[in-house]
């Protein structure tokens, strides 16, 4: 049994990684478009866009192991069936419930590892890469260059004639809606931030509101408030606890948290279906576990995620049980009389 045990998983290894390492490469890439499309708001250098690629590797890994779990496990049971290989084991005693229990160590841990990324590591990295964004946004608001258009301050557009050493001469801030349009034109300003706050100190300028009058007001000193968004740090257990505490009144962090579940467990409540996919018999049956595994993935998946969008942690209850119970059903109508 040691020596079948160590010849299965080498047969699996061989179908894992070269599925797993398409997978990665291919979801990186979607990333890193994604990545790179943020250098329109943000200036990044190479070593940084590698640093930003590693706050997403957590979620990458999330998306490509369930499938590459489930997926390889069906296809190294095919592989062995279209070589008759199954058919001797299962003539010496074996049956694929015993073949499942060689599998299941692997399972279960792939779920646990799951777990442990999706409800612990994607929520730090997604608060890594909040905090890089945000202070490279804020670099990019206090570097303001003089005689520069196009540059942002918090919702104003704006632009300055003289900079020297965080001190600015002759500003104007311009910000359009559907109401009206607003320019704040100061002589001197300078830059704060304190307390997740950027300040604008004006100082000696006028407000100009234009709607279907022109309306201008006078002053000495103004402060515009920039409030930076602030996200929440996880380094502890209970920092983690608090972060998903706010389930049940936070409706995207709920499907967030529900969808993270069902695709952690997908591998091992579908323990079922690798066999019905993986058994057949080569002489009577065409090979379609690659369709029969990339379908059933995806309308897991798809499924799961639209639901947890509508209904929430309620749905933790029925669908692994219902996905379960079908997995069984077919095992028993097409695997269990044969094998």
């Amino acid at each position: 049994m040691r020596l079948l045990k160590k010849y299965l998983l080498a047969h699996y290894s061989q179908t894992f990684f070269p599925i797993f390492f398409t997978l990665y490469t291919i979801t990186s890439i979607v990333f890193l478009v994604k990545i790179a499309s943020l250098t329109s708001v943000i200036q990044i250098n190479f070593l940084e866009l590698i640093e930003l690629y590693s706050y997403s590797v957590p979620k990458i890994l999330f998306y490509t192991l369930p499938l590459s779990v489930f997926i390889s496990l069906a296809l190294t049971l095919s592989k062995l069936s279209s070589e008759y290989e199954l058919i001797v084991t299962t003539s010496f005693g074996l049956n694929p419930l015993k073949i499942l229990k060689l599998f299941f160590p692997t399972l279960l841990l792939s779920t646990i590892l799951l777990l442990l990324i999706s409800l612990a590591l994607m929520p730090k990295a997604d608060y890594m890469k909040d905090t890089f964004l945000q202070n490279k946004k804020t670099e990019a608001q206090f570097n303001i260059k003089a005689s520069e258009y196009g540059q942002a301050f918090g919702k104003w557009l704006i632009y300055v004639e003289e900079e020297n050493k965080g001190k600015y001469k002759d500003i104007v801030l311009f910000q359009q809606n559907d109401q009206k349009d607003t320019f704040i034109i100061a002589k001197k300003a300078d830059m704060e931030n304190e307390s997740n706050t950027l300040s604008l100190n004006l100082k000696n300028g006028k407000v100009i509101d234009i709607t279907e009058k022109i309306n201008q007001i006078d002053f000495q000193k103004m402060i515009i408030n920039n409030e930076l968004k602030e996200s929440t740090n996880i380094n502890t257990l209970d920092d983690l606890i608090l972060y998903w505490i706010d389930l049940k009144t936070n409706k995207s962090k709920e499907a967030e948290f529900t969808f993270a579940i069902l695709a952690s467990i997908f591998p091992l409540i579908s323990i079922f279906f690798i066999v019905f996919i993986g058994y057949y018999n080569p002489r009577y049956e065409k090979n379609n576990s690659t369709i029969l595994a990339l379908s059933l993935t995806t309308v897991f998946l798809i499924l799961s995620h639209r639901l947890s969008k509508e209904f929430g942690l309620d749905i933790l209850m029925y669908i692994p049980a219902i996905w379960f119970l079908l997995s069984v059903i077919l095992y028993n109508i097409k695997i269990k009389p044969h094998y």
